[in-house]
């Protein structure tokens, strides 16, 4: 057995992958050869490998097994390591967000928000619905319900313009925290019409609930993506794993 501490590969794949994300290598282009990464890192063919294998599962590249490895179409991707805004996340990937308002309005919460924000029955929430765009293109509809003393405050800003958490916690109630749940749909009419797709098309949900630092629901949200446009991206561990990597000699 010979051990092999981890970062080189990390170190390789993370360069390549930041290429890709600028656009220096754009979808389509060939990859350098594994010897020429090689002579670029300094390193092996092992390493070099596992970066290219890391990076062909996040999509990042394609081909393999006796076709030459291809830059792929990049799907932004969510991590949910951190709680942050769609604004702050297209931000960061480099992406101009837009936002088109639906509605806004005041009423009864479904039964199922209802218990889900610990309000009563027939209580009445603030409901928001938004097309969420990235560079002028519509990937995402959002449904969104918050409790009536925090939702007020959406009546005094543009949700246009806006970022709603931003806002929120302006007003000193900021959302700090959220569950999510992940599972995939067929567009309804409505979202089909909203994100200009078909009906029965694919769509990845993300159901959220967010709290504040009490652990008080504010808001439950539905976001529907349309599936190539988006991801999500969750990096864990094994507990008490050591970062040193072992593999076969």
């Amino acid at each position: 057995m010979a051990l092999t501490t981890a970062p080189v590969a990390q170190r390789v794949r993370a360069v390549l992958r930041d290429r890709i994300e600028r656009g220096e290598w754009p979808a389509g282009m060939a990859l350098p050869s594994e010897a020429a990464l090689c002579r670029e890192f300094g390193t092996s063919r092992g390493p070099v490998r596992r970066a290219l294998s890391g990076l062909r599962a996040d999509g990042y590249v394609v081909g393999g097994r006796g076709r030459p490895p291809v830059v792929g179409r990049v799907v932004p991707s969510q991590s949910l390591a951190e709680f942050r805004s769609f604004t702050e996340w297209a931000r960061a990937e480099g992406k101009t967000p837009g936002t088109r308002t639906l509605v806004l309005e005041r009423r009864a919460a479904a039964s199922s928000v209802a218990g889900l924000l610990e309000l009563d029955e027939g209580a009445v929430v603030v409901d928001l619905v938004r097309v969420r765009l990235l560079d002028d293109v519509p990937i995402m509809i959002e449904r969104a319900s918050f409790v009536p003393d925090v939702g007020r405050y959406l009546f005094g800003i543009d949700t246009d313009t806006c970022s709603v958490s931003a806002e929120l916690a302006r007003h000193g109630v900021p959302l700090v925290s959220a569950r999510h749940t992940i599972d995939a749909v067929s567009a309804n009419r409505l979202d089909a019409e909203a994100l200009g797709i078909a009906a029965g098309a694919p769509l990845l949900r993300e159901r959220r609930l967010s709290k504040d630092a009490s652990g008080r629901p504010l808001e439950h949200a539905e976001a529907r993506y349309r599936s190539e446009f988006a991801a999500f991206r969750v990096d864990n561990r094994v507990p008490g794993a050591s970062p040193i990597e072992v593999r076969a000699s």
